[in-house]
């Protein structure tokens, strides 16, 4: 998490933009005007100047590859998928995991878990080039593409964990996934066998009672609704049975509240979500990282977004 006192902000379908300077960490009113407009007119002159994109990562001198730093590497299993893929699952321990999981679930120890597999390959562009092809072949929703020096974070995910605007909160779990098809009577039938799948509605009603659960915590009674249940939405190459739920935050509670509450998002874990985590950091061979956290803002208004 960082604060940052400069924010460049660009809306892609009004094509506008905006930056906003706050001044921080100053607080007297005159000194933090002066120190806003300085910042301003600093980041103004380094958009206007000419030069590569701020958004780079360094090539390996002996490849000219792109490539992860050594500590993330292992453990390292080969996979069936062409190209140099390695998961850090062999295939026999994934499915043992898998069963591990199964067994759990026949115990009573947990409804559902999202047990998942981490996949390795060296890139052959940049990290920006990666996450501009990635936009425009699959736009979605909270893409976005944040740099830490050697390690970049690529997001391409539909899914709202949460956001809050004026004390209302929304959150938007995703359950439920079938592919696009080229022939539109084909398509349209596998998003009508989505829908109806009792399988995956399931699975999408189990994270709506986990999410209503977290949201009660810090939510006003009886302001907890959820509008769309398993509502079927499509996206460039997948359906999706999406759900809405929508509270207003209670008196006394912020958003850092909302958060701790929640996080991390019962879509991603699985329920009940203590449990579940659990079993995810019992069976899984290394920590998750970013994947599967939340790349977002919190305004200094009080709003976020995630």
């Amino acid at each position: 998490m960082g604060l940052y006192d400069v924010v460049l902000s660009w809306d892609h379908q009004q094509e506008q933009g905006w930056i906003v300077s706050q001044g921080w960490p100053l607080s007297e009113a005159a000194q933090r005007g002066q120190r806003a407009y300085r910042r301003l007119r600093k980041f103004l002159s380094l958009l206007e100047a000419p030069g590569p994109s701020p958004l780079s990562a360094t090539a390996s001198a002996a490849t000219g590859r792109y490539e992860l730093p050594a500590a993330q590497l292992a453990p390292q299993f080969a996979t069936r998928w062409s190209g140099d893929w390695t998961s850090n699952f062999s295939s026999s321990g994934f499915r043992d995991a898998v069963a591990k999981c199964v067994d759990y679930i026949g115990a009573g120890d947990i409804f559902q878990v999202n047990l998942a597999q981490r996949l390795l390959t060296k890139a052959l562009c940049s990290p920006e080039k990666l996450y501009l092809h990635l936009r425009s072949q699959n736009p979605a929703p909270f893409s976005g593409y944040a740099d830490f020096g050697r390690t970049q974070v690529i997001s391409c995910s539909p899914e709202r964990f949460l956001e809050v605007q004026e004390r209302q909160i929304e959150t938007r779990p995703i359950k439920g996934t079938r592919p696009r098809l080229s022939d539109p009577t084909a398509d349209r039938g596998m998003g009508q066998l989505l829908l109806h799948s009792a399988k995956d509605r399931s699975e999408n009603v189990m994270i709506v009672d986990l999410l209503r659960n977290d949201l009660s915590r810090i939510a006003d009674p009886n302001s907890l609704q959820v509008s769309q249940l398993c509502g079927l939405e499509k996206y460039p190459f997948v359906w999706h049975l999406v759900s809405v739920l929508r509270a207003r935050l209670a008196a006394g509670h912020t958003v850092c509240d909302v958060l701790a509450a929640t996080f991390p998002g019962g879509s991603i874990t699985g329920a009940p979500k203590i449990r579940a985590m659990e079993i995810i950091s019992e069976l899984e061979p290394t920590q998750r990282g970013p994947y599967c956290g939340s790349l977002g803002y919190i305004s200094c208004a009080g709003d976020m977004d995630t």
